[in-house]
């Protein structure tokens, strides 16, 4: 069974093939600034012989369709195909980044749920029509291939109304849905699997706090494998700082923002996405940058590393609070994974809940899931590297076999 993974962008499409009966991944790449002046393709295949090879391409990508039409060429073409023809793809796998409540589920893409996913553009105007593009598009290239939805936002319909609803008036929720939703749903999922599985223990019986740190951050707080909350909000802006989004701040401040500096929303929507985070701290929004700069004697560079790391663990003891008891606590994702510096500043003074790092552990270069509290501890820190790929793959996988 092939199963093609697509996650479609306003300006790219990031895609990996899947080899489930065999357990492997053939091929995989990033087709990059598509409709720009000069786009780029990155492809990475191992051939059927097991060479491995890679090529990097530099030109006018007119379209999303010439962009998956290459993708095709690549894995399909002679010089390093994969596959004879595209009808060797059983399913297309897609990342949807918002289902709103309408989906708790993977599902098969039919005419009513591309309507759905059209209908919750509002929630995520730069992503969802994107995420249609990419849809339409493998339609028409892969007709033979089940078209299949893997949702973001999906593993957080959980979340209760508790959690999850706004001290707003309560018509805002019920007539125009303004709620929490949630986001990085799939990698959440997937180290909640992988932290019980490490464990040897069913994800069923664990209370996790996930931490998902990349340019963009999350936390999750997992009980018994159902999320009970999350840190983004309706949008991806809510929670964590991260790299140039302000993530929690006073509502009120966009108040003075339109009426004393004279900032229209569209500015004020910039100014907090993309120049916010990190970058607005300290200049930049690459974390390596930054404890650089810090090492540097940069005093802002260390200011913001305090305000970042002291985010997360203000919301790890948020999180422990609503789990009663904790299990783990998991770091995933670039900066989750790679930076020992973050982690330890992150459960720095957290020993009264349990949490505990291991130096020799958390600095060590391995890029395998590990344990870096100490031996016996209560609560386990993990390092899990994040897969969303292989998650929407099995998702996938597991639609196919109901399906038939």
């Amino acid at each position: 069974m092939k199963i093609l993974v697509i996650n479609t962008g306003s300006s790219s499409i990031k895609y990996e093939l899947f080899d489930r009966q065999n357990n492997v991944r053939p091929a995989s790449g990033l087709v990059e600034k598509i409709g720009e002046k000069t786009g780029i393709i990155t492809h990475q295949a191992v051939l059927p012989e097991g060479n491995p090879v890679k090529i990097v391409e530099k030109g006018i990508i007119q379209d999303h369709h010439e962009g998956m039409n290459r993708i095709v060429d690549f894995i399909t073409g002679s010089k390093c195909g994969v596959i004879s023809d595209t009808r060797a793809i059983s399913a297309v796998g897609h990342r949807v980044v918002h289902g709103g409540e309408l989906f708790n589920s993977t599902t098969i893409i039919d005419q009513n749920v591309i309507a759905a996913i059209k209908k919750n553009i509002p929630l995520a105007p730069l992503h969802n029509p994107a995420n249609l593009t990419g849809i339409e598009i493998s339609k028409s290239i892969f007709p033979d291939a089940l078209q299949v939805a893997v949702f973001d936002t999906a593993f957080h319909q959980t979340i209760p109304p508790d959690a999850f609803i706004y001290a707003l008036p309560y018509s805002m929720y019920k007539k125009n849905r303004v709620r929490k939703y949630g986001f990085h749903g799939i990698s959440h999922a997937y180290v909640c699997e992988r932290g019980a599985s490490y464990l040897k223990r069913t994800v069923s019986q664990m209370n996790f706090i996930t931490i998902h740190l990349g340019n963009g951050a999350s936390m999750a707080a997992v009980k018994k494998g159902k999320c009970i909350d999350t840190t983004m909000g309706m949008t991806p802006l809510a929670g964590l700082v991260m790299g140039t989004r302000s993530g929690d701040i006073d509502p009120a401040i966009l108040v003075f923002m339109a009426d004393h500096l004279k900032m229209s929303y569209k500015e004020i929507d910039l100014l907090l996405n993309k120049k916010s985070g990190l970058k607005g701290l300290c200049g930049t929004n690459d974390m390596r940058e930054v404890i650089e700069k810090k090492n540097q004697g940069d005093e802002k560079a260390e200011i913001a590393l305090k305000i970042y790391t002291y985010r997360i663990k203000k919301y790890i003891g948020a999180f422990f609070a609503a789990l009663g008891t904790l299990d783990g606590v998991i770091f995933t994702a670039g900066i989750g994974e790679n930076s020992p510096f973050v982690r330890a500043l992150c459960c720095r003074g957290l020993e009264g809940l349990g949490i505990k790092i291991d130096h020799d552990k958390n600095i060590s270069s391995s890029k395998k899931e590990r344990e870096i509290s100490p031996s016996g501890s209560k609560v386990k820190v993990l390092v899990i590297p994040t897969d969303e790929e292989l998650k929407i793959a099995i998702e996938t996988e597991k639609i196919i076999e109901s399906y038939t």
